[in-house]
């Protein structure tokens, strides 16, 4: 792989990535903002820790489910790639028919038991209560929130990606307002606390849904794909979105479980240190949100030059968008190495967790830097089919690398929260250099979706 940049490739991921990463960018935001808001509360240690750990339960089922968009975005893509746009959305309208189903099975369950998961993973009674409070409210909005991915696996991969950003900022604008008025009781709204976040949440969802289903009415949209001009199910397309789906779902609900681990790891250790590291992973944000924005391009780019018979092309895509990534990676792990106390206080300004967040973000910092290449990688293999393969990468790096590491050395090395995290630049290193040897062996071009 050659250093230097190429600048016709690399405009035409920029044209893509640049509102992908915009979109993204503002989800991140929206977290942080969010997080800061819960770290201003009263005993904000506790409201942050439930947070933490709400926030990655409901991801846990969530995501599970999210990869509909990764399945949606490889088909169409190559749809896209192959000229055949009745398939594209033939690909978009089963897919929103199986995030309907879904979601609305899933988000009843999640809101009946979203006690029961608190409390699977929560050692304190305060931070279980008040974390299964706001857990519940989320699962409410899990069936606009999967419609909303569906359509957005459907813009991806046909590039216009400038419709996501719109719909994210829309999105998160509206998550912020209606989080502060009903976390802080603004305006004659009720006081939630941490609550009011689940509840804003899922009223941003609804909004957002209401946007793509507008712009899909839109002639330029809906004359070309005749997605609503000839409605029918068809099992063969749902098969396909689930066969690439699937893997990728198993491969993010390890992450988020994992990371609950993680979590619930440092809750050992104290409840300080697992606020520090909720802070801590919500920074983290900053650098993998949009490196996420790098991922689509390189999906999108990846399957369309599959979908025209050009892997020469393809593979060069994949490498000049992890050289871009790396980029942006590295200018972040300066931040989070030289500047980590100013990041941090922009979440909370709460000084026992600042300064146990500190020397965490460094180590957070300087690993991340080797993550923005092998989300790339990992992108341009699902866009070539090779799911599976990118599912054992996360169960090897991920489950027999990582959280043993992490338990071992911040436990039963008594080394505490930086013994933990130290296990985290281990994990990142192995898991982009797998997707790497992945990728450079060209195998995964023959690959037939």
């Amino acid at each position: 792989m050659r250093l230097i940049i190429n600048k016709n490739l690399s405009q035409h991921i920029l044209q893509i990535a640049g509102p992908a990463i915009a979109g993204q960018s503002s989800q991140m935001i929206v977290s942080i903002i969010s997080t800061a808001m819960v770290g201003r509360l009263a005993n904000a240690h506790i409201q942050l820790a439930a947070m933490g750990l709400g926030f990655l339960g409901t991801m846990a089922l969530t995501s599970f489910f999210s990869s509909l968009s990764t399945g949606t975005h490889v088909l169409v893509a190559r749809r896209q790639g192959e000229n055949n746009p009745g398939g594209v959305g033939e690909v978009l309208l089963n897919s929103l028919f199986i995030a309907l189903v879904v979601g609305t099975i899933f988000g009843a369950v999640g809101y009946l038991l979203s006690y029961d998961i608190m409390n699977f993973f929560s050692a304190n009674d305060e931070v279980t209560k008040v974390g299964a409070d706001y857990m519940k409210y989320q699962f409410l909005g899990l069936p606009f929130f999967l419609l909303i991915i569906a359509y957005r696996g459907f813009f991806f991969g046909i590039g216009h990606t400038k419709i996501f950003m719109i719909s994210a900022i829309i999105i998160n604008v509206f998550n912020i307002v209606f989080n502060y008025l009903f976390m802080f009781g603004a305006f004659g709204f009720p006081k939630m606390e941490l609550a009011g976040a689940g509840i804003g949440y899922t009223i941003s969802m609804m909004l957002g849904w209401l946007f793509f289903l507008s712009v899909t009415f839109l002639a330029i949209y809906r004359k070309q794909y005749k997605y609503y001009s000839n409605i029918h199910i068809i099992k063969e397309v749902i098969y396909q979105i689930i066969k690439i789906s699937f893997p990728v779902s198993m491969q993010n609900i390890l992450i988020l479980l994992g990371f609950l681990v993680f979590v619930a790891i440092t809750g050992i250790i104290g409840t300080i240190e697992q606020a520090a590291s909720n802070v801590v992973i919500t920074a983290l944000f900053l650098s993998i949100m949009p490196c996420m924005g790098f991922g689509i391009a390189a999906q999108t780019l990846v399957g369309q030059s599959l979908g025209k018979g050009s892997q020469r092309l393809a593979q060069a895509y994949g490498y000049e968008s992890a050289k871009l990534a790396t980029i942006f990676t590295i200018l972040i792990g300066i931040l989070f190495v030289v500047f980590p106390e100013p990041v941090i206080s922009v979440i909370t300004n709460e000084r026992l967790v600042i300064n146990s967040a500190k020397p965490i973000l460094q180590i957070a910092g300087v690993a991340q830097i080797f993550y923005g290449s092998g989300i790339i990688f990992a992108s341009a293999l699902q866009a070539a089919g090779a799911t599976v393969y990118v599912m054992f990468i996360e169960i090897i790096t991920h489950w027999i690398i990582f959280l043993p590491l992490t338990y071992v050395i911040g436990i039963s090395f008594n080394l505490g929260i930086i013994g933990a995290w130290l296990a985290l630049p281990v994990y990142i290193i192995a898991y982009t250099t797998m997707t790497y040897l992945k990728f450079r062996s060209m195998n995964w071009l023959q690959i037939k979706i």
